[in-house]
C-alpha cells in the first residue's frame, strides 16, 4: 500500500510480487512496532499541504526516510535519488512506486522539523525500550564518556591558547584549564571567523580540533546508546556527568562507569544521590600517585569501558560521524540522536538472530 496514497496501486501489487534478496531492511519488523511511532509522530506534527497544494507526504515513512540516511550514509540528494530506483527502500517506508517520492527540500525540513520541536529524543527513548521489552538491551549499568565530532565548516585559523582535552594514562593529572604556548608543540588556534559559530576549538596533546564533543551513555552489557547530547568542543565533559546519568535511566545500585575526567566530588556526589554504585576511575593527584588496589581497579573498569569506545567507533568509521553534516549546536545534536536509533535498530536486529 501507498504511504501517501488510500490504497494500493497497481504498480505496488505487481512490485510487491517481485522476488528480491533478503536484506536487514526486512528483519526490522520483527523487532520494532511501528505503530506506537506513529501515532506519536501524527499526535505532534500537523500535516501541512506543499507549495503547489499536494497532500504532505505522512510522517512515519518520513521517519523511515532518515534513518535510512543514517544506515547507509547518504545525503539528502542521494537519499532523494535512492528513493526513486531502490527497492528495498520504498518496501521499508512504504512510499508507493506510482507516486512521486519526497524530494532532498521535503527530506530536509522534515528533519529540521523534528529537532525544532525537540521529538528526536523522545523517538530514541521510544525505540530503546521497545529494544528493552524484547530483553535484548538490559540497563544493568551504563558507561559514560564524550568524543570530539569535527565541524562541517573549516574556520579561518589565527594563533590564540585553546583549552587542552583531560590528558589520558593512569598517573595523568587532568587539566581542562586554558594551557600556555610551549614551544615544541604546533601553534594553538581558535575560529577567527565561521558561520558554524556554536562550535569552537580543543587541542588535544598536539591537535586542534573544532567542532563539537558529543557526550554519551551506554549500556555496560552490548553497548546499546541509551542517551546522549552534544556541546561545543571545549565543554568539560566534568560538568555533563549529571545531564548523562538523568539521560541514561538507571534504575538505583546499578553501576556507573567513567573515565578520570569524570572524578570529583561533586560527580560521586550525584552518584550516591541517586543510589548509583560508582565505577568512576580513581585519578592521581598532587599529593600523591595512585595505589595498586586503585591501579588494579582502574584497568578493571577500563575492561567495561572500551564498550563506549567500540560505540564511538562505529559511529564514526560506520556512519561518518568524524564530522558533522550539519551546522549549529541543536542540528548536530539532532544528528546524533537519528545515528542513536540506526545503531541501535541495526544492533538489535543482530542480537535478536545471533
Amino acid at each position: 500500500m501507498s504511504a501517501r496514497s488510500k490504497g494500493p496501486r497497481l504498480g505496488d501489487y505487481f512490485m510487491g510480487r517481485r522476488r528480491t534478496s533478503h536484506t536487514f531492511l526486512d528483519e526490522i519488523d520483527a523487532v520494532i512496532d511501528w505503530l506506537p511511532i506513529q501515532a506519536f509522530l501524527t499526535k505532534k506534527l500537523k500535516r501541512k499541504a506543499n507549495a503547489v497544494g499536494n497532500p504532505a507526504y505522512p510522517p512515519l515513512p518520513m521517519f523511515k526516510v532518515l534513518l535510512l540516511q543514517r544506515w547507509y550514509n547518504l545525503s539528502d540528494p542521494a537519499t532523494e535519488q535512492a528513493l526513486l530506483d531502490r527497492l528495498s527502500f520504498i518496501r521499508f517506508t512504504g512510499f508507493s512506486f506510482e507516486d512521486d517520492v519526497p524530494d532532498e527540500t521535503t527530506i530536509c525540513r522534515f528533519r529540521n522539523g523534528l529537532i525544532r520541536l525537540g521529538l528526536l529524543d523522545k523517538l530514541l527513548d521510544m525505540i530503546n525500550w521497545q529494544i528493552e521489552a524484547r530483553g535484548l538491551l538490559v540497563r544493568e549499568g551504563a558507561v559514560v564518556d564524550a568524543s570530539v565530532v569535527e565541524s562541517s565548516r573549516r574556520p579561518r585559523r589565527v594563533i590564540d591558547v585553546m583549552p587542552e582535552d583531560r590528558a589520558e594514562g593512569d598517573e595523568g593529572l587532568v587539566s581542562d584549564e586554558p594551557m600556555g604556548r610551549d614551544e615544541n608543540q604546533e601553534p594553538t588556534v581558535r575560529v577567527s571567523y565561521s558561520d558554524d559559530e556554536a562550535a569552537a576549538w580543543l587541542r588535544k596533546g598536539r591537535r586542534a580540533h573544532y567542532g563539537y564533543k558529543v557526550h554519551v551513555a551506554t549500556d555496560s552489557r552490548d553497548g546499546f546508546l541509551l542517551g546522549g547530547h552534544v556541546t561545543p568542543a571545549n565543554k568539560s565533559d566534568t560538568g555533563e556527568f549529571e545531564r548523562l546519568l538523568d539521560t541514561a535511566s538507571m534504575e538505583p545500585g546499578a553501576y556507573v562507569f567513567a573515565d578520570k575526567g569524570y572524578a570529583s566530588f561533586t560527580n560521586r556526589e550525584a552518584l550516591r544521590q541517586r543510589s548509583l554504585k560508582d565505577g568512576t576511575m580513581d585519578k592521581a593527584t598532587r599529593s600523591g600517585p595512585l595505589t595498586e588496589f586503585e591501579r588494579t581497579r582502574n584497568r578493571l573498569i577500563s575492561s567495561v569501558r572500551q564498550l563506549v569506545e567500540r560505540a564511538f567507533g562505529t559511529l564514526k568509521r560506520g556512519y561518518g560521524f568524524i564530522r558533522s553534516r550539519y551546522v549549529g549546536q541543536d542540528k548536530v545534536e539532532g544528528e546524533f540522536h537519528l545515528l542513536a536509533m540506526a545503531f541501535n535498530i541495526k544492533k538489535a536486529v543482530l542480537l535478536a538472530h545471533s
